[in-house]
């Protein structure tokens, strides 16, 4: 906990924002008559003074730099981590606080000499930083559990980043187009973050939070570990299938049939990347996986069953992940039955994206039911 200067903090927030901080991702400042009333009161006290609740910043840091924090003064530790969140900070609690002070600093230029109080919390690593986040937000105007994560988006790519070897990750600042195995979008790795930890393929991230359990599934799955644990591992088992799948590459003018069939029906699984190019397809093997290690919402298992489980499903999956890259064109092709897959997700009308998610998590569970030691990917798609 410190004491700074509005005009301080406003840099600080602002520094980190240009930075990629995690600001704007924050809940927007409410736009509702009552929201702005109070708001305005809000302004017109900072500038006669008032006393703000503290403001709670959050920074995840390396092992090394917790250990320094340790054998540092206080009067260096302040120092220390000002530095750092000038770099990488998410606001954890005080964005309608952080507007009315700017609007305030900005109508009355003084108030910037004005002092508040700036909570810190220095994390080890990013599951830490969510759940005090969500532990903050319990009981306040609900959000989403996208926007839950993106509070702490930055630090949770990062970390996929350093755990998971990927081809490419496509964000904002690195925009582009997946063309092969191993390449992804950011945004579509923290769904599958959110699905790993709620344990089913339904999750909502765009409407506003309404399932008070899922929340708390979350944070429940949080504090026994089991993220940090799994799920940079299990994602990574993800991304070798999708490689080793890519091998697969239809020639044009099989690409070009399968696009101009007989019955006019689009074949959208041609070439063996595009398994993977579909959200549902991941979400549904995470989801798989996820329910297979921890068991469904509300039956969890016991962590040493869980570890023994999730070991299996490593040597099994990358067993079979080896048998893959060594099939030839041929072999592969036959192996993968994209034309059984393609008769099987023919469009309809209504929760398309629904149905094809509980698919394919039904597919991927009759691969880990039977150790992956499968013929072919028939019996999974027929499932």
């Amino acid at each position: 906990m410190t004491t700074q200067s509005v005009a301080s903090y406003l840099a600080l927030v602002d520094s980190a924002y240009q930075n990629k901080g995690s600001l704007q991702f924050q809940r927007d400042a409410l736009k509702t008559t009552t929201g702005k009333r109070i708001r305005d009161r809000m302004v017109e006290d900072i500038k006669r003074g008032t006393v703000l609740p503290p403001l709670v910043l959050g920074l995840v840091v390396s092992e090394d730099f917790f250990s320094k924090l340790y054998s540092s003064l206080p009067c260096d530790i302040e120092a220390l981590v000002l530095s750092a969140m000038s770099q990488e900070a998410s606001i954890i609690d005080g964005m309608q606080r952080t507007t009315a002070l700017r609007r305030a600093f900005d109508e009355e230029p003084t108030t910037g000499q004005h002092k508040i109080r700036v909570e810190c919390w220095i994390a080890r690593n990013t599951d830490s930083l969510i759940y005090r986040m969500l532990i903050l937000n319990t009981g306040q105007i609900p959000w989403n559990l996208k926007r839950q994560l993106q509070v702490v988006y930055a630090p949770l790519i990062t970390e996929i980043q350093h755990r998971v070897n990927l081809e490419k990750l496509i964000t904002i600042q690195n925009p582009g187009r997946r063309t092969k195995g191993g390449e992804f979008r950011a945004d579509d790795l923290v769904e599958t973050f959110i699905a790993f930890g709620l344990r089913r393929t339904e999750v909502d991230t765009q409407e506003a939070l309404a399932d008070e359990f899922s929340r708390l599934d979350i944070v429940e799955a949080i504090s026994r570990r089991q993220y940090n644990e799994y799920f940079y591992k299990v994602l990574q088992l993800l991304v070798d299938m999708d490689r080793a799948f890519s091998k697969y590459k239809a020639e044009e003018e099989d690409v070009e049939s399968s696009e101009h069939s007989d019955d006019d029906m689009p074949r959208r699984f041609v070439k063996g990347r595009n398994l993977f190019d579909s959200q549902p397809a991941r979400i549904g093997f995470i989801v798989a996986i996820a329910i297979e290690l921890f068991g469904r919402p509300g039956m969890d298992k016991d962590d040493s069953l869980t570890r023994i489980t999730f070991e299996n499903i490593v040597s099994s999956c990358n067993d079979f992940i080896l048998r893959v890259q060594r099939a030839n064109a041929d072999a592969l092709e036959d192996f993968l039955c994209f034309g059984i897959l393609n008769e099987k997700l023919v469009r309809r009308q209504g929760k398309y994206g629904r149905h094809e998610r509980a698919y394919f998590e039904k597919a991927f569970r009759v691969l880990l039911e039977e150790k992956f030691r499968v013929p072919s990917m028939e019996p999974c798609w027929r499932a």
